[in-house]
């Protein structure tokens, strides 16, 4: 006899708050257009972590058609000092304008008609860190030209 299958459930870990300098053009053809977002800094607040967002590092944005196809690499800093490197790839694009804002309990972490989620990859050999290294994210991002907050749920 087997267990029955439950569905993943999504434990709240910690947002980061990254902040952007004006976007870059690299290029375009064949439909897409390529830009860079450098990261300038920001913070990291949550149950499970705390600290900053270091200078350098950014978000290459590939735009095909309405949608964009996101990849970004940049490092955060633990309130103990330890180093994590994250990449951190996803979409962002237009919903159906009747699609519901996604909340965690009083705080809206989507925007209403708009889908922008990503899957973030930890890496460190800080020992107190290394369940970042061990445990599948998914981000809710919302954001404009200046700021990104990603909200990071643990895979349970």
């Amino acid at each position: 006899m087997s267990a029955a299958l439950t569905q993943p459930a999504l434990e709240f870990a910690f947002e980061v708050r990254v902040l952007l300098a004006a976007a870059r053009h690299i290029g375009h053809g064949a439909g897409e257009v390529t830009e860079f977002v450098p990261i300038t800094g920001g913070t990291v607040d949550g149950p499970r972590l705390r600290g900053k967002v270091l200078p350098g590092g950014g978000d290459w944005c590939d735009k095909r058609g309405e949608v964009y196809q996101l990849d970004a690499r940049y490092l955060l800093e633990a309130d103990d000092g330890a180093v994590i490197d994250i990449t951190n790839r996803g979409y962002y694009h237009e919903e159906d304008p009747a699609s519901p804002a996604r909340h965690d309990g009083d705080l809206e972490v989507a925007e209403p008609g708009i889908y922008y989620r990503t899957s973030p990859v930890f890496r460190t050999d800080a020992p107190a860190h290394l369940w970042l290294a061990r445990t599948v994210f998914v981000g809710y991002a919302r954001g404009d030209d200046s700021e990104v907050v990603i909200r990071f749920y643990a895979v349970a």
